[in-house]
């Protein structure tokens, strides 16, 4: 992926490495997930900083987690600056460190993006947390 992107590659591959080293700060801090509700709080809340107004819950169950993020986000300012595709920049970027966290959070925590549903091309960001096991 980053030869297709060629020196574009560097500047969100610098991106990955400072959100990887603040989702590892971050994670040092023990913390116990038990509902969806604390993986919501936990994760968007308190690890992304998002505001509760940009983060709308479209599914909260005992398994799963779906929420749609309208925030001001880095990566997507980036990858709008560098003229990359954001269905590129996220999996590159983003995808890996949620991956990351939630895992740090509960062994059994899943992550998707949904690529049809992600900006620009969409009003918001889609994504699914779960339960596995």
């Amino acid at each position: 992926m980053e030869k297709v992107l060629g020196l574009r590659a560097v500047p969100l591959t610098l991106a990955k490495i400072l959100f990887y080293i603040y989702g590892f700060l971050w994670a040092l801090r023990p913390r116990t997930v038990r509902t969806m509700e604390d993986v919501h709080r936990l994760f968007y809340l308190d690890f992304l900083r998002l505001d509760e107004k940009e983060v709308e819950v479209v599914r909260l169950d005992g398994n799963v987690l779906t929420t749609r993020c309208k925030n001001p986000c880095p990566i997507l300012k980036l990858s709008l600056y560098l003229k990359v595709d954001t269905r590129v920049s996220c999996r590159m970027v983003s995808e890996p460190v949620c991956r990351y966290v939630l895992r740090r959070l509960d062994r059994r925590l899943t992550f998707r993006r949904n690529y049809e549903h992600i900006r620009p091309y969409s009003e918001s960001c889609e994504e699914t947390i779960q339960w596995v096991g």
